[in-house]
């Protein structure tokens, strides 16, 4: 169920995206930051009434900087973290923040020891029938990253034909290059190190792989500073699923609209972009 989420203006090309669309205006990393936004900025939602909310005990994974980890002086850190923060105060409602095993997450909410859990769950069929989710509050976007001496990607399935791109195989992001690239000359790698690495080293110029996981290593020594996102973002809940939410009790009604109500409320005032800078200064979109 896990899944290891850009200017306000650009909303709708976030949340009412055809699949398979790209944006072909994402900046290049020597420009401003794009910044993921799910939330329509023109919501006028009513602020709920939180006063049955005595209580909130969120859980989180603290297995999976930066989304979820322990500092070295003890205390609960990450993405997750401060914007499960975020949300209580937002609401004013008092919280508590737990870590606890990503397998045992689910488990906690059924059985009611848990009201809430911002562990980077992925928004799945499976997943539904067990819990209820909030709106996504961030997605996974499939990204193409280069060498930085290839400077001009054009990501258009008629510009890309015969180029060789390296992907991981059995992947879904090979299967989406296959089906939506399919001139394209795929080179298969065991795993996303060994795709990374043959990026870095120059055996594989162009890739096309996980946003997350991609920003992530550019961002870390790893890439030794090698390369960068090249072209635009791809968004297919087919390939790459609907996305990852704050996960409630089955029927919870209240706090889950409490929770979607104080992250569009985080996203109009700046407060998410804040958060999503700080644990994320390499975008993934």
């Amino acid at each position: 169920m896990k899944h290891f989420a850009i200017a306000l203006a650009l909303l709708g090309a976030l949340v009412a995206a055809p699949a398979g669309a790209r944006n072909v205006g994402a900046p290049e990393p020597s420009q401003a930051p794009f910044i993921p936004n799910f939330w329509d900025p023109q919501s006028r939602l009513e602020r709920p009434d939180v006063s049955g909310l005595r209580l909130v005990r969120f859980v989180f994974d603290d297995e999976h900087p930066p989304f979820g980890f322990v500092g070295l002086d003890g205390a609960a850190m990450g993405f997750n973290v401060d914007l499960a923060r975020a949300i209580c105060e937002e609401l004013r409602v008092v919280c508590t923040i737990q870590a606890r095993r990503f397998s045992t997450i689910v488990d906690a909410l059924e059985k009611g020891e848990a009201d809430a859990a911002i562990a980077s769950l992925a928004i799945t069929p499976g997943a539904r029938e067990r819990v209820d989710f909030t709106r996504p509050y961030y997605r996974t976007p499939a990204r193409f990253i280069a060498r930085r001496d290839l400077k001009n990607v054009d990501a258009r399935p008629e510009a890309l034909a015969g180029v060789a791109i390296g992907v991981v195989g059995g992947s879904a992001h090979a299967a989406y290059l296959a089906q939506h690239f399919p001139k394209a000359d795929l080179r298969n790698y065991p795993s996303t190190a060994a795709l990374l690495a043959a990026l870095r080293e120059g055996e594989a110029p162009l890739v096309f792989a996980d946003g997350i996981t991609g920003a992530l290593w550019l961002n870390g020594a790893g890439s030794r500073d090698c390369c960068a996102f090249r072209d635009g973002f791809f968004l297919d809940p087919a390939f790459f699923g609907d996305g990852v939410g704050i996960a409630v009790r089955k029927q919870n009604v209240l706090l889950r609209r409490a929770i979607d109500f104080a992250l569009l409320r985080l996203s109009q005032q700046g407060t998410y972009t804040e958060i999503y800078l700080k644990y994320f200064p390499v975008g993934f979109f």
